[in-house]
């Protein structure tokens, strides 16, 4: 009789165990995809849209919504977009989109089908790093994906939604998504503040906060220089103001001394205070990152980048590529640029005697603050020559 009683209890307690058993089928491999690092640690990769041969290039990037492509390759395909009602937001605007309903997406390996594509014109982030932007890559594909991004290998992996077995030596987030990935994190100036940031690969910069962030909170040390700068983003250019803070902490990580954008919310894509600002690629490139939508987890493992120094260097001008040449854009009042005479419209011929007429070469000759910087430029037909210091924001 006990010894039935026993097994009775045994039974009873088993029974709720095996009722709380969950079968998850495991994460498969599916493909992975070559990519490239423009300024910033922004992630190019190449795919074709639809049944279209021609090889495109797509920014992948965590702070779009969706998935787009570029109007003049919409003209090219001679394909006629469906108007709507709805919006895209960027700090540089809000603008009513088009879309492309019922497309596809192709890499090696991989065919994304039933999307819709809303049409954007990418001819400004073109001229802004040198090779051309066909569309861009976000939500749409990333929350079908377990999506793993390698910073040493340059490939991106893409693995079925299932468990998954995360490396040692990395930390996991847990960030809300809905649509965009948001996390929290803290960041000490004047004083230490945790707040919420958007989680953003496709913005080429550390760390970028709202004017009403920093006014509020406080936590900006009185007497940080700001130093005025243009930058771009979706729906165009925009006044900013580069400064450095103290600290910042991701998870158990911190990085010291890091430069950062402050900018005015205009078109409210911070939706403060709901957030602080976002964290952009120049500081997610030192780590390699498995970003799993389905379980709003986002494991990160430091790299060889994650030492990289901070770029400091400030000379006040930005450089585009416009109709195959190099030309001045932006030259902020009272920076190095502007005292030595340079002028938004000068077309650039050299920098440091460095005639390649590479873009990103010359955007990192202009960040180097140990020597002078020599600057040949066309202006009215005419060369002309300066030379400045750049100078340091730290």
């Amino acid at each position: 009789m006990r010894r039935a009683l026993f097994l009775l209890l045994l039974s009873c307690h088993l029974l709720p165990a095996g009722a709380q058993e969950e079968f998850v089928e495991p994460s498969r491999f599916i493909t992975r995809v070559r990519f490239q690092q423009f300024t910033g640690g922004l992630i190019v990769f190449n795919a074709r849209f639809s049944n279209f041969p021609d090889t495109l290039n797509f920014i992948l990037d965590s702070g779009s919504g969706g998935i787009s492509l570029d109007s003049a390759m919409v003209e090219h395909f001679n394909l006629k977009p469906t108007p709507s009602n709805r919006t895209i937001r960027g700090i540089g605007g809000i603008k009513n989109v088009s879309f492309l309903h019922g497309q596809s997406l192709h890499v090696p390996g991989l065919s994304i089908d039933s999307m819709s594509f809303h049409v954007n014109d990418y001819s400004l982030l073109t001229s802004i790093y040198g090779e051309r932007i066909d569309g861009i890559v976000g939500y749409s594909v990333l929350s079908r994906y377990v999506v793993k991004v390698n910073y040493d290998s340059s490939w991106i992996e893409f693995w079925t939604k299932g468990a998954i077995r995360y490396p040692r030596g990395g930390f996991m987030l847990h960030p809300q998504i809905n649509t965009l990935p948001v996390q929290s994190l803290r960041v000490r100036d004047n004083r230490a503040v945790e707040t919420r940031f958007l989680y953003d690969m496709g913005a080429g910069l550390n760390l970028m906060f709202s004017t009403d962030f920093i006014r509020d909170s406080g936590f900006l040390k009185k007497g940080r220089r700001l130093f005025a700068k243009e930058a771009e983003g979706m729906g165009g250019k925009v006044d900013m103001h580069m400064t450095v803070i103290q600290q910042v902490r991701l998870g158990p990580y911190r990085f010291r001394n890091v430069p950062v954008y402050v900018f005015k919310d205009t078109f409210n894509v911070t939706s403060y205070p709901t957030l602080g600002g976002l964290i952009g690629s120049d500081l997610l490139r030192r780590f390699n990152a498995i970003i799993n939508y389905d379980r709003s987890e986002i494991y990160l493992v430091p790299n060889s980048h994650f030492d990289d120094p901070f770029e400091y260097g400030y000379c006040g001008l930005e450089l585009y590529l416009i109709n195959g040449v190099i030309e001045i854009g932006d030259v902020a009042k009272g920076s190095p640029a502007e005292k030595a005479g340079l002028k938004e419209g000068d077309v650039v011929v050299a920098v440091n005697r460095n005639f390649s007429q590479s873009l990103s070469a010359y955007k990192a000759l202009l960040t180097q603050t140990s020597e002078p910087v020599q600057v040949v430029y066309r202006r009215n037909g005419e060369l002309k020559e300066v030379r400045f210091m750049v100078k340091s924001i730290l």
